[in-house]
């Protein structure tokens, strides 16, 4: 009878080599999950120094090396068991973690799906020991001559699960989460050092050093004048870090980090509120760096709300964000001498609404924006001035006709009306410009209504798109090289695009550190901007690939387009309006910019004249 039950049941147990692999697919999403796991570890056994080894951005190879305390013989295999742990030994222990690992999962995943050799040797042992552990089967372990310490070598991840492995991204891309990962760990600890290779390059050689020096030497020499210090501490719980002045901020996110207890976590709200202080000084999608760092009783914050320990609960939560919002706020006011200005409801920022809803700044005024470049200077004629080679191509001609009609010779024809007492009033070539933004022209039946900045990142995106197609693409040579220092993300992904920046007419040389040179530029970036193209290029690249899905070549040609291109709100003559207008029409697709947004809005006279009934 009992036989039967069983033959007959359709619930069993899942097999240690099934059960492993789930486990894996929460802990180990990529290859950067790796790197934080095995750093926890090296952090949790007291080491002061680590080196990792990255190849194949972490597809080949991830090896971390530490000086920690190292494992015994006996210990060896039991970290590689499931829930095995050296960090909890109660329930109590779990309502005040101080360890960045304790759930015992971590490597038992990662060596389900990997093959893993583990060196480790404690400092008062005569001899280490080594195992090897290939897609969760445990080999001999043997004694081995080694340093204090563990070196753990992580190779071939996901081998024996492809499925997972052909959903990784390019190798810049997972470089990318992998350093990033890094940058929270040094961050985290500025009393360890760090050594960081990929590919036999050296990314990072970060000594122990202050938080400011740690900083500076992670993202670049500009933010050691720019960082914005603030502080303060409560009975409740200590807060401290850098924020950093609004000039540096970027398109892109990435150098924005939280910690409590020096353990990174995520915080939408809290974030929100952080960036909403710099509404006065930044634009739309700017992101300023900081790093915020919460001290607090363990017993006040539950870091296990999350399997891969992303997230933390405050006790108070309100209390937190409140203090943080002021601290911050402090610091900015006090950085910019604005005086202390309370809102009426400083309780708005802890309210239940919709983080994405607009919040209040701590004052009620904007501040000039004076950490931008102006753009006196800026020449338009020097970037459209191919109208009679477009026109050469008889491009453009039919839409014109249709707005206009055929007033001028075909050799001569243009995109002009011909000129009346009133219109030499309001512009010599029949364009007008409303509010420095927008070029209205007079058709023969209505008003064609032209966003200037949409029009010339079309004219500017085509440029780059067929700049690439060419053999040789037109490059304006800088009189003095431009040395640019990037941050070890940024580099990484200038690697990845060298060759299609290459061909849209940069001349970018590649050096050592993290560093690049610029010997020469496309004909659309005004001298002297350069660098500040470039590092705008790659931010915008990374913000556009979250949003959209388009090969490299045309989110970069956007993203470029998108900073060559004249902003609303610049004056323009009659020649520069009717050069931008016959580029347009030139264009292969006049309407609609590289995003699809309409640079033209044709109103017919109808229209307008029913507004008069």
């Amino acid at each position: 009878m009992s036989e039967s039950r069983i033959s007959n049941s359709i619930i069993h147990q899942l097999p240690p080599e099934i059960s492993n692999k789930i486990a894996a697919g929460e802990v180990i999403q990529r290859p950067a999950s790796v790197v934080k796991e095995l750093l926890d570890n090296a952090i949790d056994a007291g080491a002061d120094h680590v080196k990792i080894l990255i190849q194949n951005a972490g597809r080949t190879l991830i090896q971390v090396i530490d000086n920690g305390c190292g494992m015994s013989k006996d210990d060896l295999p039991l970290c590689f068991a499931r829930h095995a742990t050296s960090k909890i030994n109660t329930v109590d222990d779990l309502f005040k973690i101080r360890t960045l690992g304790f759930r015992g999962e971590a490597m038992a995943s990662i060596a389900s799906v990997s093959q893993i050799l583990v060196k480790t040797k404690r400092a008062g042992d005569d001899n280490g020991w080594e195992q090897e552990v290939w897609g969760g089967e445990e080999r001999e372990i043997k004694p081995v001559a080694t340093d204090n310490g563990t070196s753990i070598a992580v190779r071939n991840l996901f081998f024996n699960v492809p499925a997972r492995r052909q959903f990784l991204k390019t190798d810049a891309t997972e470089l990318r989460h992998i350093l990033r990962t890094i940058q929270y760990a040094a961050l985290a600890n500025t009393d360890f050092a760090f050594d960081v290779e990929a590919d036999g390059d050296k990314i990072y050689n970060l000594p122990a050093e202050s938080l400011k020096e740690r900083v500076t030497r992670i993202f670049g020499k500009s933010y050691k004048a720019s960082l914005i210090e603030f502080q303060e501490e409560t009975s409740y719980v200590r807060i401290h870090g850098f924020a950093s002045d609004p000039k540096l901020a970027k398109k892109s996110r990435g150098e924005q980090f939280l910690f409590v207890n020096g353990r990174p976590f995520q915080h939408r709200y809290l974030t929100h509120v952080i960036l909403s202080l710099y509404d006065a000084w930044t634009r739309n999608n700017e992101y300023p760096f900081y790093a915020l760092f919460f001290d607090i009783d363990p017993a006040k914050v539950d870091v296990n709300v999350h399997p891969s320990k992303l997230e933390v609960k405050f006790e108070d939560e309100r209390s937190v964000i409140q203090l943080a919002r002021s601290v911050v706020n402090k610091a900015l006011n006090e950085h910019f001498q604005v005086p202390s200005i309370r809102p009426e409801d400083e309780d708005s920022y802890l309210s239940d609404e919709d983080p994405s809803k607009d919040v209040k700044s701590g004052f009620n005024f904007k501040m000039p924006n004076t950490s931008r470049k102006s753009d006196a200077g800026f020449q338009i004629p020097s970037r459209i001035n191919r109208k009679s080679e477009y026109r050469a191509k008889g491009q453009g001609m039919k839409f014109g006709e249709q707005l206009y009609g055929k007033t001028q010779p075909e050799e001569e024809q243009t995109f002009t009306r011909p000129e009346t007492k009133e219109q030499k009033v309001a512009g010599d070539k029949g364009f007008w410009q409303l509010h420095n933004s927008y070029i209205l022209s007079q058709t023969r039946t209505g008003v064609c209504v032209i966003n200037q900045h949409l029009a010339h990142k079309r004219i500017i995106y085509e440029k780059a798109i067929n700049a690439t197609e060419e053999a040789l693409p037109s490059t304006q040579q800088l009189l003095f090289a431009q040395t640019l220092e990037l941050s070890a993300s940024d580099y990484s992904l200038l690697k990845e695009l060298h060759s299609i920046i290459q061909r849209m007419g940069f001349s970018v040389q590649l050096l050592s550190g993290n560093t690049a040179m610029i010997n020469g530029v496309p004909a659309d970036i005004e001298i002297g901007n350069e660098q500040e193209v470039l590092v705008s290029m790659l931010h915008q690249y990374e913000e556009l690939g979250q949003k959209i899905k388009l090969e490299a070549r045309d989110k970069l040609a956007i993203a470029f387009a998108s900073k060559a291109a004249i902003s609303s709100g610049k004056k323009l003559s009659d020649e520069e309006m009717e050069a931008l207008v016959d580029q347009l029409f030139a264009c292969e697709q006049p309407y609609l910019d590289p995003l699809k947004k309409p640079t033209i809005v044709y109103i017919p006279l109808d229209e307008i004249e029913s507004r008069f009934r």
